[in-house]
């Protein structure tokens, strides 16, 4: 019976832990993530819902607050593993399945089942590129140069490029016979540069500082693209698409010439033997 009823003195009871609070600036760059994500499965509603166009912003939208959670966080100093994992699952649902979802939608599936491939195929390219960039992240290895470059296309630009054909069919662009196999061909050649080691431009560092003399022209070019979306969305996504393609061949020779001119050692590299004496 003792054990049934134990003794008891006002006071041993255990206190209840104390739970303490999140702070806002934790919870801010997260809750921005989440955004983004819901963004990406609103677009696939879109989509089936034929609002080709919504479905569009709506992607666009998940690019620009994918953009904004990273920075928030560095600027609010509260970076996290956990802010990292919730950004990359969010970046695989936007960027890789609601595309290829949307793309599906619109003009694979007169390809039947190889269109469905394709879109598969794109879909498991973001996510190689999205854990291939998580491995990156952890290298502390690599040098401060090499950080203004992806190795490879990052998710969001190759979600955004992936959707030309939709900007050129929203700008009055009919379809033929055979305008579904180009599609999917070029779907394919935005997957390889996704999962390739190509270099593309990331410009991480740009914006950290930017010369006086180049205030008053950066803010009024940054207006001008921002008007531009807004009343010409696609025609402008349309040129942003093609420029952002264009430029990899330059950011590639860029990548090489600062590879040349900063020779790294490797880290297991032997050490080379001494020559001998009067040698």
């Amino acid at each position: 019976m003792t054990d049934l009823f134990p003794p008891f003195e006002p006071g041993d009871e255990p206190r209840p832990r104390r739970i303490r609070p999140v702070p806002i600036r934790v919870l801010l760059p997260n809750l921005i993530t989440l955004l983004s994500m819901c963004a990406g499965l609103t677009a696939m509603r879109l989509a089936v819902e034929d609002k080709l166009e919504m479905a569009v912003i709506a992607i666009l939208i998940a690019a620009v607050l994918d953009g904004l959670d990273g920075r928030v966080a560095r600027m609010l100093k509260s970076t996290s593993r956990f802010g990292a994992e919730l950004d990359s699952l969010s970046d695989f649902l936007s960027f890789g399945v609601a595309p290829a979802f949307i793309l599906y939608t619109y003009g694979l599936h007169d390809l039947k089942s190889v269109g469905w491939v394709v879109a598969l195929l794109f879909a498991s390219a973001s996510a190689l590129r999205l854990a291939r960039f998580n491995v990156a992240i952890d290298d502390p290895n690599r040098p401060d140069w090499q950080k203004d470059f992806f190795v490879g296309m990052p998710a969001p630009a190759g979600a955004l490029a992936g959707l030309l054909p939709l900007y050129l069919h929203l700008l009055g662009a009919g379809r033929v016979p055979g305008t579904a196999v180009l599609e999917a061909i070029y779907l394919l050649f935005i997957a390889f540069m996704m999962v390739s080691r190509i270099p593309t431009f990331a410009g991480k560092s740009f914006g950290t500082r930017v010369p006086r003399s180049s205030v008053v022209p950066l803010m009024i070019g940054v207006v001008a693209v921002v008007a531009l979306l807004v009343t010409h969305t696609f025609e402008m996504l349309t040129l942003l698409t093609i420029a952002y393609l264009a430029l990899v061949p330059l950011m590639v020779k860029r990548y090489r010439s600062l590879e040349r001119a900063h020779p790294t050692t490797p880290v297991n590299a032997p050490t080379p033997p001494t020559p001998p004496a009067g040698g």
